[in-house]
């Protein structure tokens, strides 16, 4: 999916909400657990209940590398459950690799060709040759990790490098790659007051948008500090939507909590016309 494709959802919709399926065994509904595969099944249910009020899903990896075979197959089951009966969403695969050249490169085959993500989310440490291969597959796009909501980013990523965060680096630097059109960015709800500042770097790029809800982030805030002209944001909820309930009404309850959403943005977007 090409960036024009994704703003044309998010007028259709009403909503630039991103849905993180990270999926605990421990927390969804414990009559799944008698099922071949809970994962997928909860997955399955959750994507039935509000595909019609996101625009985009994450599925967070570590929680399907956390079993094993089993894990994996449920991704691909559900990626492939999304790509066949909702070819319209955004798919982000977030793995956020990051190695030398050719090991980008097979982690980019993995989650965009194997997989067919339409987006991975990747760590910048490493500089270009480890992000450029994810640049190089058509209408797919690369999630760099620009300024996250965790605690531990203040231990780098605001340190001041030769007068400058360096966050802003990573952004500046990141603009000079190949194929650096195709990149997004992932910035925390909680870091709402930077928004300003990294829209001087980045004025046109989409942001994804972790934080909001079970983190605390304010979507009033970051859209008032990071909207765009083609809006620009994937805000994305995940706790706070698949675990509304954990029974057997889950899939009801998160369309509620979805729903909530939606409507915020589409009073956001109607008032930023």
């Amino acid at each position: 999916m090409n960036t024009q494709q994704l703003v044309q959802e998010i007028h259709k919709k009403k909503s630039f909400l991103c849905i993180g399926l990270d999926v605990d065994l421990t927390k969804i509904p414990q009559f799944l657990l008698e099922l071949d595969d809970p994962i997928f099944e909860f997955n399955k249910a959750i994507i039935d209940a509000t595909h019609d009020v996101c625009i985009a899903y994450k599925p967070n990896t570590a929680f399907y590398e956390a079993y094993g075979i089993k894990g994996w197959k449920s991704l691909q089951k559900t990626i492939d459950y999304i790509n066949e009966k909702y070819p319209e969403m955004f798919t982000i695969a977030d793995a956020k690799r990051g190695d030398i050249g050719n090991t980008s490169t097979m982690y980019a085959k993995a989650f965009l060709e194997d997989l067919n993500f339409d987006s991975v989310t990747v760590a910048p440490y490493m500089g270009k040759d480890s992000v450029e291969p994810f640049l190089e597959f058509e209408n797919k796009h690369a999630i760099l990790l620009a300024l996250t909501s965790n605690d531990g980013a203040f231990d780098f990523q605001t340190q001041n490098v030769d007068g400058k965060e360096l966050y802003k680096v990573v952004l500046e630097t990141s603009k000079t790659w190949k194929n650096a059109q195709k990149l997004m960015y992932v910035v925390g709800a909680t870091k709402a007051e930077y928004f300003t500042e990294i829209r001087k770097i980045i004025p046109d790029s989409f942001i994804l948008v972790p934080g909001v809800g079970a983190q605390g982030g304010n979507l009033q805030e970051v859209c008032k500090y990071g909207m765009n002209d083609t809006i620009g944001l994937l805000i994305n909820s995940s706790r706070g939507i698949i675990y509304a309930s954990n029974e057997r009404d889950f899939a009801e309850k998160a369309r509620e909590e979805a729903l909530k959403i939606q409507v915020e943005m589409c009073e956001i977007l109607s008032n930023n016309n």
